[in-house]
């Protein structure tokens, strides 16, 4: 029989090594799973990690891949607070959506208003409202002592329910003859409200200014400030936490509140810029696969933005390899998710290792 035993000093080096041997063995079992599906694995490889960078189309595929690393890199961060403090809020992608219906309800609100106050007004609802859904779990927490994952993770469906109510009720565009979806927040049809490219042909939006400098702001606040230390000591030794006076109660409503607060800001980026209204279908999943980058990144606010545009790489070139090589659609997300697996696997060897445990030997 096997056991796992911990090991006294953990090697500093596979602590920052396991990530790209993760993504090395994603590649070997994704290749493998390519194979069985029939297709060429190194093409289907190349086609994910080499030609968004350098192939043909680069020149616009790099554009694409902020667009796509934007919103993980800032769910991520605010996941990564929690997460460092033991905290699990694992329904980011409910807080991502009711973000994105909380700005663009305000933004409609004055349509078709011409003002620069709609845009911050939006940012600031998006904001409250991914907040005010992770309070749900964060409140039950800590007055009922409620399982946090599993409370935020059931808010996700209740969000996506209010999605489609939105998309085909409060939110429908009156002039859309009848079909689902909200008006539409480009620049030719409400300037005020919409997010463009601030730089031509870049990706890059203020989701992305956001995400970059939320980044930042997470390093400094994690190495210099008194907040940030308590985070990583309550995750570290709950017992030194309490002694040092921190009051867990209050950490689980800041950290859960500012991971809502940022993926909210990711869902009214994303619905006023890539996406363009609210639809049924708005939602991709960047609140469950900003948990992978969250860890691919180490935890690390700069780690994450390394992390969120290695991720992206998968969604811009998975979306690649679906249309030039038929590769289905949820191979790709089965790929994403072997990552993870990888990562934590590798993560628990890095840990622990394992002894051959002997009968009546402890």
């Amino acid at each position: 029989m096997l056991r796992l035993e911990k090991r006294p000093n953990p090697s500093r080096f596979w602590l920052y090594a396991t990530p790209i041997l993760a993504v090395f063995l994603t590649m070997v079992a994704g290749g493998l799973l390519f194979a069985m599906l029939g297709k060429n694995p190194i093409a289907v490889i190349k086609t994910i990690f080499w030609d968004p960078l350098f192939g043909e189309f680069a020149f616009y595929l790099r554009g694409q891949l902020l667009v796509k690393a934007g919103p993980l890199i800032l769910i991520a961060i605010g996941l990564s607070l929690g997460f460092r403090a033991g905290i699990w809020n694992i329904g980011a992608e409910g807080q991502y959506i009711m973000g994105a219906i909380c700005g663009a309800g305000v933004g409609l609100a004055f349509y078709p208003t011409e003002s620069r106050l709609i845009f911050p007004a939006m940012i600031l609802a998006g904001a409250l409202g991914g907040c005010a859904w992770a309070m749900i779990p964060a409140i039950l927490k800590t007055r009922f002592n409620t399982n946090e994952i599993l409370v935020s993770l059931m808010l996700v469906y209740v969000a996506d329910t209010i999605l489609a109510k939105a998309s085909t009720g409060f939110l429908r565009n009156p002039e859309g003859a009848g079909f689902p979806g909200s008006r539409s927040f480009s620049v030719s049809s409400f300037p005020a409200a919409s997010n463009p490219e601030l730089i031509a042909g870049t990706g890059l939006h203020w989701g992305g200014v956001f995400a970059l400098a939320m980044g930042v702001a997470a390093y400094i606040l994690l190495q210099r400030h008194i907040l940030g230390f308590q985070i990583k000591l309550a995750g570290q030794a709950p017992r030194a936490a309490r002694f040092h006076g921190v009051k867990p109660e209050r950490l689980i409503l800041l950290c859960m509140g500012l991971s809502g607060a940022l993926a909210g800001l990711a869902g009214m980026f994303e619905v006023t810029g890539p996406a363009g209204k609210i639809s049924i279908d708005f939602n991709v999943g960047y609140g469950f696969t900003a948990i992978i980058v969250a860890f691919l990144g180490r935890l690390n606010p700069l780690g994450i933005v390394l992390a969120g545009f290695i991720m992206a790489l998968t969604y811009v070139g998975g979306e690649m390899a679906a249309t030039n090589l038929g590769l289905p659609s949820a191979a790709i997300q089965v790929f994403q998710g072997m990552l993870l697996f990888f990562l934590l696997g590798v993560d628990v060897l890095t840990n622990f290792r394992i002894r051959a445990a002997i009968p009546g030997v402890s």
